[in-house]
């Protein structure tokens, strides 16, 4: 049960020179599993591990101290479990993503985490690159699951007894709901721009005021949230 994390040298990950470093909490209760993904980290200039947890209070403690950008969290932990810290931590910290890790796919921890408000999902099973690849997407607010595994699992989540104080649709633009509506169907930033006759900046710039609206951390929450508004519906999902 433990995340290929062997060196490569093919990482697909792209990033500016004059990026700012991306801060990541790692949380797990394993010792060599965190510094196995430490360890990967730290080849990559624009990654820097801030803090690991060997449980889920300690991540939720940590988080409050230090502030990543990303927590990486293993679902079973101790004292505290990775779904439960979650949601802990986004209601601290919306703007902390979370990915979650588990040894295994079952639906009910895909929709848990997903509920809970993390960023994604991958099994540890999955290779370094996948794991690089995940970040980059989190950073570009895309879900690090399979689109339409993703916003099917979504569909599920959607109930009409949310109490939180919502935004209103006219907060959002329609150009911004347009964007929204080929993000559930799981079209990457390149395909939208192409689609709405755009440059892939300006859909990062709508997606960057969708989620500072919203107040959320990835298109997967973004989504979940126009869903339950009604600003899509579920025939705009793959």
């Amino acid at each position: 049960m433990s995340l290929n994390v062997h060196n490569t040298s093919d990482s697909v990950l792209i990033y500016s020179r004059n990026m700012k470093k991306t801060r990541i909490l790692i949380a797990d209760d394993h010792p060599v599993f965190r510094d196995g993904i430490r360890k990967l980290f730290t080849e990559h200039g624009n990654l820097e591990v801030i803090g690991q947890a060997d449980d889920g209070e300690e991540a939720v403690k940590l988080a409050d101290e230090l502030e990543p950008d990303l927590v990486i969290m293993d679902i079973m932990m101790p004292k505290l479990n990775g779904i439960e810290a979650t949601k802990q931590i986004k209601a601290s910290h919306p703007a902390t993503a979370i990915l979650l890790l588990s040894g295994y796919s079952y639906d009910s921890y895909v929709i848990a985490a997903l509920k809970a408000g993390a960023a994604g999902f991958l099994t540890k099973g999955a290779r370094s690159t996948e794991l690089l690849d995940a970040i980059n997407a989190i950073q570009l607010g895309e879900p690090v699951l399979d689109p339409t595994l993703a916003y099917k699992l979504i569909s599920q989540l959607v109930s009409t007894d949310d109490t939180e104080v919502r935004p209103h649709l006219e907060d959002l633009r329609e150009r911004e709901i347009d964007v929204l509506r080929l993000a559930a169907k799981g079209m990457t930033n390149k395909s939208i721009a192409d689609e709405l006759f755009l440059s892939s900046r300006t859909v990062q710039t709508h997606f960057a005021n969708i989620f500072r609206k919203l107040n959320v951390s990835s298109r997967t929450e973004a989504v979940l949230r126009a869903l339950k508004e009604g600003w899509i519906s579920p025939d705009d999902l793959p």
